[in-house]
C-alpha cells in the first residue's frame, strides 16, 4: 500500500463493543476511525476520532459516510450492501468485500454456499411462509432460523411438533435437522489481499441455553490434535472459497460420531474471539487490521490458557448498569475485565467479557465458574 497505515481513515459501519474494541488496537497504529451507528449512545462515540448518528442501512447515510473513509469495514452484518458495492465501484476499499456481506446476511445462501462448496453442513430446507413450514417433511424436532437478521440467539427457534408451528415464523426461514452435537466449537480464520491465510486455534464453547448465547468459551481446546486440524482446514477452505479479505469466525458442531458439521459463519471479529486479547500473541481485532490493510497477518499461538466469560445483564433488571462484585473479582490474579461502555442493562443483553488465563486449565476453568456466580450486571 503506497501510503502508511497511519495515513489513511478506517470507517466502521457500527458502533457496538465489537468496533469499540477494533478502535482500542487501531491506536496503536496512530489509525484514524470514523463510526457510523444509529445509537447516541454508542460504545465507540467517545473513542472514534469522528462519530455518526445515523443509519447502517440506509443506501444514502451509508454511501456519503462511506466517501469520507479510505478503507471501510463492519462489526455488523446488517449494513446497507447497495451502497458498499455503489463505493467499491468508485474505487474505495471495502473490507469484507460487499459480496461476502451479502452472502452471510441471508443464511439460505449461506447453506446453499457450503452445499456448493462441499462443506459439511447439518440437511437444511428454504421455506418462504409457515404454510410452506407445514408442508415440510422435516422429521420434528428440527430447528427454524430466518434467513435474515437473526443474530445472538434471536430468529432462531426449536419446533419439537405440528403445534410449535401456529407459532413458526411467517417468513423466509431455513429448516435445519436438529444436530445431536456434543460440543460447539469456533475457529476463526484471516486472510489479506495476498491470500495469506491463518487460523487460531479451535475453541471450545460452552452455551446459555436460555439466552441461547455463549456463556463461556476456552482456548485451546483439549480434542484430538487431528480434529483441531480438521476444524482448522474447513475454516481455511472457507476462507479460500470466498476469497475474503478480512477476518472470518466459523462456528461448528462436533457431533457425537466425531463428525464436524458447519453451524454459521460471521465476516468480522467476533465473540468466539474476544480471549485473544490477552490469551494468544496476536488479537483478532489487531489481526482484522492486519488482514484489511494488506499487512504480515500476526503469530496466532496461545500464550496460555484462556477462559472467556460473556458479561449479560442479570434477569429482571433494565435500567442504569451497575457491576456487582467487580472489587472481589479484581482481587483473582489473570482476570482482565472488559465492560463496554453502555449505560443500560436488560436482561441477556450483553455488557461486557471477562478473561482468564492461567497456565493451568483446570484452575483458569475454576476462577470463571467463581467469576460467573460473583461478578453481576443489575439495575
Amino acid at each position: 500500500m503506497a501510503k502508511q497505515i497511519s495515513d489513511l481513515k478506517l470507517g466502521i459501519l457500527g458502533g457496538g463493543q465489537l468496533g469499540r474494541m477494533l478502535i482500542q488496537e487501531a491506536i496503536n497504529y496512530n489509525l484514524t476511525t470514523l463510526i457510523l451507528d444509529p445509537d447516541t449512545d454508542a460504545p465507540c462515540k467517545h473513542l472514534a476520532n469522528y462519530f455518526e448518528c445515523g443509519s447502517i442501512t440506509d443506501f444514502d447515510t451509508v454511501y456519503n459516510f462511506g466517501k469520507k473513509a479510505d478503507i471501510i469495514t463492519i462489526e455488523i452484518e446488517k449494513v446497507n450492501i447497495e451502497a458498499l458495492e455503489q463505493l467499491e465501484k468508485e474505487g474505495k476499499q471495502v473490507f469484507p468485500q460487499a459480496r461476502v456481506i451479502r452472502l452471510i446476511q441471508d443464511k439460505g445462501v449461506q447453506k446453499q454456499f457450503f452445499k456448493e462448496n462441499n462443506i459439511p453442513t447439518a440437511p437444511f430446507q428454504l421455506v418462504n411462509t409457515r404454510e410452506d413450514i407445514k408442508n415440510s417433511h422435516f422429521a420434528f424436532p428440527y430447528i427454524l432460523k430466518q434467513r435474515r437478521d437473526g443474530y445472538d440467539g434471536k430468529g432462531v427457534m426449536r419446533i419439537n411438533g405440528a403445534a410449535d408451528i401456529e407459532q413458526a415464523f411467517d417468513a423466509p426461514c431455513l429448516i435445519e435437522e436438529l444436530v445431536d452435537f456434543e460440543k460447539e466449537i469456533a475457529v476463526i480464520v484471516s486472510r489479506n489481499s495476498n491470500g495469506d491465510v491463518k487460523t487460531f486455534p479451535m475453541v471450545e464453547m460452552e452455551f446459555n441455553a436460555e439466552a441461547n448465547l455463549v456463556e463461556f468459551l476456552i482456548s485451546p481446546s483439549t480434542y484430538p490434535e487431528s480434529l483441531q486440524e480438521r476444524a482448522e482446514n474447513i475454516a481455511k477452505n472457507i476462507a479460500s472459497s470466498l476469497n475474503i479479505t478480512g477476518l472470518l469466525a466459523v462456528e461448528m458442531f462436533v457431533t457425537k460420531d466425531g463428525e464436524i458439521l458447519v453451524n454459521e459463519l460471521a465476516p468480522r471479529p467476533h465473540n468466539s474471539g474476544h480471549h485473544t486479547i490477552e490469551g494468544n500473541y496476536v488479537s483478532q481485532f489487531e489481526q482484522h487490521l492486519r488482514a484489511i490493510f494488506n499487512l504480515p497477518l500476526g503469530d496466532t499461538r496461545p500464550i496460555s490458557n484462556a477462559v472467556m466469560i460473556n458479561l449479560l445483564g442479570e434477569k429482571n433488571h433494565n435500567g442504569v448498569a451497575k457491576y456487582q462484585g467487580l472489587e472481589k473479582i479484581m482481587a483473582i490474579d489473570g482476570v482482565y475485565v472488559h465492560l463496554y461502555g453502555k449505560k443500560y442493562t436488560k436482561p441477556f443483553r450483553k455488557m461486557g467479557h471477562v478473561t482468564i488465563v492461567d497456565q493451568n486449565r483446570e484452575k483458569a476453568i475454576e476462577k470463571a465458574n467463581y467469576i460467573k456466580n460473583t461478578l453481576k450486571v443489575i439495575s
